[in-house]
């Protein structure tokens, strides 16, 4: 009888990536010039391990490839060969390498050769003693009919590239929709692009909707470029770093040259190449999201985004929690069989029992949510694993020396919060990179150790997890900010605003246009879209910032987005649920209490400011039978945007957890409105998007 393999797929790839991080990471922390037998057997094991794996599974590619890996760790660990950076490059290179061939074979997707050849090429010069600098495969090798030598295979890369680059290239950029919700913005891509040599642009509309279909968060166009000058692909690829998995790229000399295409490799010296069609580069894409081609975007951009889902379905759990989740049933079942005794000749007498029953069964559902809810918990160390690398890599390009230090990684967190929350920590780690902590010379200037740091940290603050990005850099300047914002006529020359409401302003929509080109240090670029993106996680972000001294930027955010503390309101005849995170405070008024202003709505003083009020019953048009309109109602003070309104309620009714249900996949998107809950009626009671209503109070 065969034993059918592929059900046990998704467990090898989960282990794979998990292993690939190991590597990642112990690559990262190895010193140069020293052998950290502890730290290199760690990686070692890694590879053995996917090797192993591979060849049992039949994927011959990997298993071959990993086994090269293997054989340089094995001389390192044996102290046969000392770590150098050049070696540690080539192998991060491999590990992305592998990451993506893994990725193509999870996704049913062709593996790219010429980068597997590539990457295979380095790691054979190291082997053989060749490189003695950092070798980065490129994707124009010389043409050449011969099988080349190992050791000349790096230079004559680098000389088809050159001779490529003297006449220009063909860039098709393809941004997925959500590229503006990352805080990305092609024309500054255009922009740094045209630095580099003389660029055309051709701007391809035809996927824009019709205009009342039309989302401005949404990038519906894609571009032709042709950029003429003197210009390798890898100042190319840096400029689009940014955009790293939110687009399709294609980058193709202007001559089109030949590429090899080599075939398997016979031995360690000497490789067998023919000529074949020309290259092609792709930008590499984040772990576990496939790569949908060019021509069919919208299609597969929907199929990437299922992939992607059943990529990350499954979770590893902790015994014991499932141990714990295992007791908590046994006692709801006990429990429902005594009701069950009791309901079958019930009588008055067993009131008294039945009540005691009811309040065991409650006692034990709370427990059992609680459980079933730490289940889904997973360490925040799932995406802080991620940015040794970032910073690694992007230290490395700008020339800086920074370090990072990760604190309370071992912080939990629901899953969904962990999917969600990379992009916005990604986009901010970036800005302290590249903004935020200064060049070594300007930190030895400014009496500062030359190295930076950036320190990422979690912890749990009531019923919310805190993670903080905290530098060591030049900070913010409030004067330059101010002077942005009244040069980009965002605010009112006569306004006085607060320290805090001065950093505020870099999250305004439109503040950040242009931040690159000026001497203001950055952190604007995108950051209204990153507070948005936090915001729809339920949560809110703030900055504290000294000159000259640093930057801190806490997230605050809910353990999870499946249950809600909420306050119920009364509008009407109907409910609604304000999220208890935005509320501030509640006050009972009258009438005679809010001031009107010509065109402007209506105001309640609090403590001498102004808020601006919102009716409940006219944003949602509430028409009430049982509860006429009345003089008197509650203002319910919330934060939102950064600043404070009320919303006018006619009564306040309870505070209660509930159970968030999508409205979205339900029903359609309401502009207001989060979700919505099942109450214990059994009636439904929408439940509010803070934000969002103040944005449509706005308008």
């Amino acid at each position: 009888m065969s034993i059918d393999m592929s059900q046990f797929h998704q467990v090898f790839f989960e282990e794979c990536f998990e292993g690939l991080e190991a590597m990642e990471s112990g690559l990262l922390t190895l010193d140069v010039g020293d052998v950290d037998s502890e730290v290199i057997n760690t990686i070692f094991r890694a590879a053995h391990s996917i090797k192993g794996g591979s060849g049992t599974f039949g994927f011959t590619v990997v298993a071959e490839y990993t086994h090269i890996m293997e054989t340089l760790l094995d001389e390192m660990r044996d102290g046969r060969r000392q770590v150098t950076q050049p070696a540690v490059n080539v192998l991060l290179g491999s590990v992305d390498c592998l990451r993506e061939m893994l990725t193509s074979i999870q996704n049913e997707q062709d593996i790219n050769e010429v980068s597997v050849a590539q990457h295979k090429t380095a790691l054979e010069a190291v082997l053989n003693g060749v490189v003695s600098e950092v070798v980065v495969p490129v994707p124009a090798p010389k043409i050449s009919n011969e099988a080349p030598k190992v050791q000349t295979a790096a230079a004559e890369v680098v000389a088809q590239e050159e001779d490529a680059s003297e006449q220009g290239w063909k860039i098709s950029f393809c941004p997925y929709l959500d590229l503006l919700k990352t805080g990305n913005d092609p024309v500054r891509l255009f922009r740094e692009l045209n630095e580099l040599g003389e660029l055309t642009a051709i701007v391809n509309a035809q996927d824009v909707p019709k205009f009342y279909e039309l989302d401005p968060e949404e990038c519906n166009l894609s571009w032709d470029l042709k950029l003429v000058g003197n210009v390798s692909s890898d100042e190319i690829k840096e400029i689009f770093s940014w955009v790293e998995g939110d687009c399709e790229l294609e980058i193709q000399p202007l001559a089109k040259p030949k590429v090899i295409k080599p075939a398997p490799v016979v031995d360690a010296v000497q490789v067998d190449v023919e000529i074949d069609e020309p290259i092609q580069v792709t930008v590499a894409e984040p772990e576990n999201i496939p790569k949908p081609a060019l021509d069919t975007k919208k299609d597969t951009e929907a199929e990437s985004s299922k992939t992607a889902v059943k990529a990350s379905s499954s979770i590893r759990v902790d015994t014991e929690k499932i141990d714990a989740l295992i007791n908590m049933v046994g006692e709801v079942v006990i429990t429902q069989s005594m009701l069950g005794l009791v309901g079958e000749n019930f009588t008055m007498d067993k009131v008294g029992q039945l009540k005691r029953g009811l309040a065991q069964l409650e006692r034990h559902t709370r427990d059992l949510q609680q459980s079933v809810m730490n289940i889904r918990m997973m360490p925040i160390s799932f995406v802080f694993s991620r940015f040794p690398r970032l910073v690694h890599d992007i230290s490395s390009k700008l020339n800086k020396k920074i370090t990072l230090k990760l604190v309370g990684e071992n912080t939990e967190v629901d899953k969904a919060v962990v999917e969600l929350i990379n992009d916005p920590l990604v986009h901010l780690i970036r800005n302290s990179l590249d903004h935020g902590i200064e060049m070594p010379d300007d930190r030895i200037a400014a009496g500062k150790p030359e190295t930076g740091t950036i320190e990422l940290k979690a912890y749990h603050r009531g019923g919310h997890i805190v993670i903080e990005i905290i530098d060591d850099g030049r900070g913010l300047n409030k004067d330059k900010l101010l002077a942005k914002a009244l040069e980009k006529g965002l605010i009112d020359e006569n306004i006085q605003l607060t320290e805090k409401q001065i950093y505020e302003l870099i999250f305004m929509p439109g503040f950040s246009t242009a931040e690159q080109l000026t001497d203001i240090s950055g952190r604007g670029v995108g950051m209204d879209v990153v507070r948005r993106n936090i915001q729809s996680l339920g949560g809110n972000i703030e900055i504290i910032s000294e000159l000259g001294k640093g930057t801190t930027i806490a997230i605050h955010l809910p353990l999870t987005l499946a249950i809600l503390d909420g306050q119920s309101v009364a509008v009407g005849d109907e409910i609604y649920i304000v999220p208890l995170v935005s509320i501030v405070e509640s006050i009972n008024i009258t009438e005679k209490m809010l001031n009107k202003v010509a065109g402007k709505g209506e105001t309640f003083r609090l403590r001498g400011e102004y808020l601006p009020i919102i009716r409940m019953r006219g944003i949602f048009n509430v028409q009430s039978i049982n509860k006429p309109k009345s003089t008197e109602g509650v203002i319910v003070v919330v934060e939102g945007q950064g600043a404070l309104c009320g919303f006018l309620v006619d009564e306040l009714l309870g505070q209660q957890q509930v159970v968030i249900k999508s409205l979205e996949a339900n029903y359609r998107r309401v502009e207001g409105v989060s979700g919505a809950t099942i109450l214990g009626d059994g009636s439904v009671a929408l439940i509010l998007d803070v934000p969002g209503l103040v944005r449509l109070s706005v308008r």
